[in-house]
């Protein structure tokens, strides 16, 4: 069943794409001189698609029950905007498989070298008893692991204080919704993306299986930021992060201020925080943002400036 349903999808992905681009990109790439790189277009006319496919079903369904089920008024329309402009950059841009594909060929490099040396990539499917010939079992395993590595990284990213700067801006936000899961610096990004794609190429992840694993998480932490005022119950909430536990994670004086630089630090998984002794199950209707911004720090309001004011506050001239 899983198997007849993302052939489903990836072949409706293909169609769409292969009209995209036959009808509209390659005539433009022709006309301006630009077919040398018709095969990284055609590429990117794939993440094109799969990103507007997202972004529709995210805007009807999470936009729709944001109205019927609030965790906060909306007041600051403004701030929403601006996130929506961070969504559409990065979804439609698919920066974090272009920075897989960019990092396969430094990888590649590296491997070849390693191997001289008698080394190899690993690859899960072959290493643990029964994920081979079962794509459902080896995309958990797969997903688990970078959920864990992710977990790791966030964790560096509030106790860092260099990568907090940069992070910082994804906290700024007090007005939360499901549009904010994109809120980075592009820094940011470029650093936890990296280091991601760098592990899913290190275990074996094949570029078909990353483009599911990277839809698949994105959906859920647009979720998470959701202004939703959901619980998953007493077992559901330590199986999946909920609007309300990841709120949490976000609210002034808790989610970057509190012990060990926060709490609630898991993008999927909540058992990485119950590990780490860093969950918080406490429900999340709370104000979000950071305490500063309470005696008047300003983290800029649209895109370029909270890009400009975190790069100042990483230079440690703001």
């Amino acid at each position: 069943m899983f198997d007849a349903l993302s052939g489903a999808v990836v072949e409706l992905i293909a169609t769409v794409q292969q009209w995209l681009f036959e009808t509209i990109v390659q005539p433009v790439m022709f006309s301006a001189g630009l077919m040398r790189w018709q095969e990284d277009a055609f590429d990117a006319t794939e993440w094109f698609v799969i990103g507007v496919l997202e972004i529709a079903v995210l805007a009807s369904l999470l936009g729709g029950a944001q109205r019927l089920w609030p965790a906060e008024p909306l007041t600051d329309r403004r701030a929403v905007r601006t996130d929506i402009v961070y969504t559409l950059l990065h979804r439609l841009g698919a920066v974090p498989v272009a920075i897989f594909f960019l990092v396969t060929p430094l990888f590649d490099a590296l491997e070849g070298w390693l191997r001289l040396a008698g080394f190899s990539r690993l690859n899960l499917e072959s290493l643990v008893p029964g994920l081979d010939g079962r794509p459902l079992a080896a995309f958990v395993v797969y997903l688990v692991v970078l959920d864990l590595a992710d977990y790791l990284i966030h964790r560096a990213q509030h106790g860092w204080r260099w990568w907090w700067t940069l992070h910082a801006v994804h906290h700024s936000q007090r007005q939360m919704t499901f549009w904010s899961d994109n809120r980075n610096h592009l820094l940011d990004d470029l650093l936890r993306d990296g280091l991601l794609a760098l592990l899913a190429i290190a275990i074996g992840v094949a570029p078909g299986q990353f483009v599911m694993l990277v839809v698949v998480s994105r959906v859920l932490q647009s979720l998470q930021h959701a202004n939703l005022r959901w619980r998953f119950g007493a077992i559901g909430e330590r199986l999946l992060v909920s609007p309300s536990f990841h709120r949490r994670h976000h609210a002034i004086g808790v989610g970057h201020e509190g012990r060990r630089h926060g709490c609630n630090f898991a993008v999927l998984f909540p058992i990485w925080d119950i590990l780490g002794g860093t969950a918080d199950f406490r429900p999340g209707w709370v104000p979000t943002g950071i305490r500063d911004q309470l005696d008047g720090r300003d983290y800029g309001r649209g895109f370029w400036s909270q890009q400009w004011r975190a790069l100042l506050r990483w230079a440690g001239r703001a």
